[in-house]
This record gives structure tokens, sequence and C-alpha cells, in this order.
């Protein structure tokens, strides 16, 4: 029964194949209506991915001029063309700095920057061309600027008073010294003396340098053991040069004024390079003294002493400047030249002859100029040579004398020299040159760049 069923079934599904045969044979005879013959040839629009869809520019979007309704298709934004050049990125520079201690070198320095043998080399001879390399000491600093693929750019050493020595790696290298201008402060300030100059200017904020002025022009006239009692007034007038508000360099002092009571002790310093001084008392000239060494510390006074390198005690026949090596030496003194050369410990020396009696020595001189000679005459405030350590020195410093008769004496009390240069101090332009230098103390102590201390306005 189940066998007969399933070969029933199965006859009739194969008539029904047979069927579907016949009528597609009997409609493949039969014309198409025009209607699905047309749908028959429809075909799909060519498929845009949505990425390709985006790289479509927007004003070829906005060139159709409708929309499936009829209407005008929306305006879309057109993008800005970038008319200018793209920026030139360049190749980040590698920056190394570092402030001098005691023991560097430039070639160490150069080295521990990163620089090989060859540009070491050729920095170091393009920066002693401008500069002294000598001269190097702590608190000065090295910059370099190293390009990306590791040569060097710049090469830059901050030197004093802010000067700075710059070595160029272009197509050649060069170096160069750049100076900046300094703003130069007048300042001014009062003090009263109870104990010392010294500590009196240091208690008013006032450089206590200026004692060694101060001790320089009026040492010889002036007893400030005996003669201070305590209470005297003291006024400055000096000048600071600044960068960026950094105070560079010695201050210089330009006006002293000190009260005793029964005497008016005044002192004005020339602005010029010449060093001479002019000493008033009450108003009128007394002294004229030209600084052999501009600004320089006065180190070592005139008498006994113990030498600094033998040990005993013996004379000092003069007073010693110190100052760096190269610092311009200058005569005192109108006079004519008498020795240049060398004696023993006082090393390389310049002798002027001030008239029959007075002799001016200028020994350990690092250098004299070529143009000077023996039996030459000299001015007050000319050039005689540099600051040196030749001979039996310490260091470098210059060892100034004054003889009268052969004999030495104090350089800072005797009054011959001042006699040689006094005439041009003298009459109306001396006095002009204190009436003056009076006027820019009181200006300067009422302005506001005075120091404020108990005792400056």
């Amino acid at each position: 029964m189940k066998l007969g069923y399933w070969a029933s079934g199965l006859a009739m599904a194969g008539a029904v194949s047979v069927t579907a045969i016949d009528l597609s044979i009997v409609a493949a005879k039969e014309p198409v209506p025009p209607g699905l013959a047309e749908a028959g040839r429809w075909r799909p629009e060519p498929f845009a991915s949505p990425v390709e869809a985006k790289l479509v520019a927007p004003h070829a979007v906005s060139a159709v001029s409708a929309s499936p309704t009829g209407g005008s298709a929306p305006a879309f934004p057109t993008a800005p063309v970038a008319n200018a050049p793209l920026p030139v990125i360049k190749p980040p520079l590698a920056m190394w700095s570092r402030e001098i201690v005691s023991g560097d070198t430039l070639d160490g320095l150069l080295a521990e920057a990163g620089l090989t043998g060859p540009a070491r080399a050729d920095t170091s001879l393009a920066i002693s061309a401008e500069y002294d390399l000598r001269r190097l000491r702590p608190g000065h600093i090295l910059t370099v600027e190293m390009s990306a693929n590791g040569s060097p750019r710049r090469v830059a050493l901050d030197v004093d008073e802010g000067v700075r020595i710059e070595a160029t790696f272009d197509d050649t290298l060069s170096a160069r010294v750049v100076s900046p201008e300094p703003e130069i402060v007048v300042l001014a300030g009062t003090t009263s003396i109870e104990s010392s100059i010294f500590t009196a200017l240091e208690d008013s904020r006032i450089p206590p340098r200026f004692a060694v002025d101060l001790a320089q022009m009026l040492g010889g006239t002036v007893d400030f053991r005996r003669d201070l009692g305590g209470g005297e007034t003291l006024r400055l007038l000096w000048r600071e040069a600044r960068i960026e508000g950094d105070t560079i360099g010695q201050p210089k002092i330009a006006f002293a004024s000190l009260d005793l009571g029964d005497a008016l002790y005044e002192v004005v310093w020339p602005e010029d390079a010449t060093g001479r001084a002019t000493m008033y008392l009450n108003g009128e000239v007394v002294r004229v003294f030209a600084e052999p060494v501009k600004g320089a510390r006065l180190s070592s006074v005139f008498g006994r002493r113990k030498h600094p390198i033998y040990g005993n005690v013996r004379m000092h026949t003069g007073v010693d400047f110190a100052a760096p090596r190269g610092t311009s030496v200058r005569a005192t003194a109108p006079g004519r030249i008498a020795f240049i050369g060398r004696r023993g410990g006082y090393g390389r020396v310049v002798e002027i002859a001030h008239g029959t009696e007075t002799m001016t020595r200028y020994a350990h001189l690092s250098a004299v100029p070529d143009s000077l000679a023996e039996g030459q005459r000299i001015a007050a405030g000319d050039t005689i040579g540099g600051v040196g350590a030749t001979g039996t020195a310490t260091g470098p410093n210059l060892h100034y004398e004054v003889r009268v008769d052969g004999r030495p004496t104090d350089p800072l009390s005797d009054e011959r020299l001042s006699e040689a240069v006094e005439g041009e101090a003298q009459g109306n332009a001396g006095l002009d040159r204190l009436a003056e230098a009076r006027a820019r103390f009181n200006d300067a102590l009422s302005s506001d760049a005075a120091p404020s201390t108990p005792e400056s306005l």
C-alpha cells in the first residue's frame, strides 16, 4: 500500500514537470507584450561608492540645474582655493649651553657639545681671532646650535659686560664681536660716616668699592683715622652701565663730597678717557691726579709690607693697581719718556721724567705701544702700555712709582705731579666743572633713579 502510494505520487510529479516544459515551449512561440519587453531591457545605474562620491568637487555638484522635483538644486559652498605657497618647514635645531667653570677649556666644552675634532679646531681658531682664549674664566657662557644632521650652525661665547663672540657656519666659517649698547644710569646717594667710609657705603647700598677711589684721591690729604670722628657727611654721584636692567661692568664714580665741618673736600672725575681727577678744598683746586689705570682696584699701598712672593718684610716703593691683563696704562702727568725696557723684578717698564727731579715708573707691563720711543713727549692720560705680570708678580697688576731725586715717595700723597697738570684745572674751567658736578648730583639725588636707602632720597 505504501509502495503504491509512492509510485503514484512520483508519476504525478513527473506529469507536472512535463507540463511546465510544454508551457514554456508554447510561451516562447507567443509574441511578447510591449510593456514587458521594455521592462526586460531595464538595467540598474552604475553603483557609486560613498568614498568616490565624497571626492566629487563641490562646484561640480552645484552645477546641477534642477532638482528631481523641478526646483533649483541647493547651492553647495565652494571650497577656498589656497594661492599662497606652503611655508617651508626647517629642521629643528638642537641647542646646547653651559656656564664655564674652573678648569674648563674651549676645546673641551665644544667636545662636550658634540662637535667633531675638525669642527672644534675651526671654531677655536675663529673665536680666538676675536677674543684671547686665555681670558676665559668662570661665569662666561658657551652656547652651541646644531642642525638636524649634527653639524654646528652657530657657536656663541658670552663674556664680560654683555659682549658676545659669535662663530657662524654658513658657506664659510666667520666670527664677529657683538657689543650691545648699554644704558647709562646716573645715581646719587648720601650717607653719614660713623666708623669707616667702607662701612658707611656698604650700609647705604652705595658701591663700597668707591672707598678705594676716595682713598686714592684723599688719602694723602685727609687722615681717615684722625680726621674722621663720626657724623661726617659723604655724598657721591656715579654711573652704571645696564643692559636689559642688568648692571654690567663696574660702576664709575663721578663726584664725591666729604664734609668735615670745618673743611669741604670735593672731587670731580672726568667722563673722558684721560682719567684726570681734580680735588677741591672749600671750592678751590688743591690737587689734580691722573689715574694710571682707570677704574682699577688699589691692591697694595706704599710702605713696608710682607712681600707676597719672598715672604720677608721689605719696603714697597710704590702702589699696585689690580686689573685684567691688557688694561690700558696711562701717564699720570705730562713729561718725556726716559726709559723703555726691562728692569729685573719690575719686568717690562716705562719711565717718564717730569722735569729734572721727578720720575714716574710703570712696571710689570704686558706690552708697550710700538709708537712709543725714548725721548718722546707725552701728555697726561696718554696710553703708555698695558697691565701685565712680567717680572716678579703674583698676577696682572700695575706697579706705579713716583721718585723724587731718585728716592721713592708715596704716589697718593706727593704733590709734585699735581703741579704739572693743575694749570689746566685752574681758573673758570675748573670752577665750572665743580659747579656742573654739584648740579648733576642734586638732580640725580632728587630723581627716581637714586637708590632708596634711609640716607638717600
